[in-house]
């Protein structure tokens, strides 16, 4: 494997990703929440690949990316609720969990062996790609296990950059923080992880609340306790910054204290702004050579809830982590 991959923009990158994706190699590729490391879900070599370049715990299940709602139900059981929330939000930031047809060719390390399977419709190139490709793909984002998700080709290239041979450039995500994963189970939601689609815009549609289960296991991506960690320290919620902390900041009031690097989310207080902004600023403060980033407080509410549970991921015990 070449020691750099390829970048390619997403016009001219169709034939090329097909051509690796059929070879069985993973393509990095650009998607509305975040870049996602894409191969043939059917293929348990091409998964496996995934995981390699990725360092990623087996036991963690992956994401299979649908062109659309037929594609989703030759591989899971749609019931009417189910039905009814992909129509309304796909192709978009919601994946569902859901039984996973006998039938279905999607390869057992993609489910991680669980009787369900989770499935995503994205937007744009991916959506072509996997229509073009005529399977699903599976695809986790587009870094390495536990680390900061990718929200531009050049973060993908500097990070994976020697594990795969093809990063499609889409420019910056627009989105910037993976899919809500919603569970349907028995005409209940649980939500699994909050994301780029807020849990009232699902509930409004679905016309139920969302349940939020504590302590069952892993049974969807990102439920790791530490996941999109920097190599820098994290402390949240904070007062003050302390002397040689970064700073990721939120809204125009700052804390007390003199950083060493500031990044502000969003200067206005806007959650969908600090959603599409989070992990490129992370990222930054972690380039800036601070032992430790200090947060300050974001609201729980709208997209504040997928923002949070990122940042407690990110600053969680990181043991598991392989590079």
């Amino acid at each position: 494997m070449s020691a750099t991959a390829e970048i390619v923009p997403e016009a001219l990158a169709l034939e090329p990703a097909l051509a690796r994706l059929a070879a069985g190699d993973p393509v990095a590729i650009p998607t509305e929440t975040v870049y996602g490391l894409a191969a043939d879900a059917t293929s348990g070599e091409a998964v496996a690949r995934i995981f390699e370049a990725k360092r990623r715990p087996r036991f963690n299940p992956l994401i299979a990316h649908v062109s659309d709602i037929a594609m989703g139900r030759q591989h899971a059981e749609f019931d009417a609720l189910s039905l009814r929330l992909a129509e309304a939000f796909w192709p978009g930031p919601l994946t569902l969990v859901l039984p996973r047809r006998s039938q279905s060719a999607v390869h057992a390390l993609v489910t991680a062996g669980l009787p369900t399977i989770a499935l995503r419709s994205p937007r744009g190139f991916a959506s072509h790609l996997i229509a073009a490709f005529g399977k699903p793909l599976a695809a986790p984002s587009a870094n390495s296990s536990g680390r900061i998700s990718a929200t531009s080709a050049a973060q993908v290239a500097a990070d994976l950059g020697s594990r795969i041979r093809l990063v499609v450039d889409g420019g910056q995500t627009p989105v910037g923080v993976e899919s809500t994963i919603v569970k349907v189970a028995d005409g209940r939601l649980e939500l699994l992880r909050p994301g780029g689609l807020a849990a009232e815009e699902i509930e409004r549609v679905a016309g139920i609340e969302l349940s939020r289960p504590k302590g069952q296991g892993i049974q969807a991506p990102g439920m790791m306790a530490s996941h999109y960690a920097p190599r820098a320290a994290m402390r949240l919620g904070v007062s003050e910054v302390r002397p040689g902390e970064a700073l990721l900041a939120f809204g125009p009031k700052r804390v007390a204290g003199t950083a060493a690097a500031v990044e502000n989310l969003s200067p206005s207080g806007d959650l969908r702004e600090a959603a599409t902004n989070l992990f490129a600023m992370l990222d930054r403060l972690d380039r800036s050579g601070a032992e430790i980033i200090a947060v300050e407080p974001v609201p729980n509410r709208g997209l504040g809830e997928a923002i949070n549970d990122r940042l407690a991921r990110a600053a969680a015990p990181r043991d598991h982590l392989h590079g």
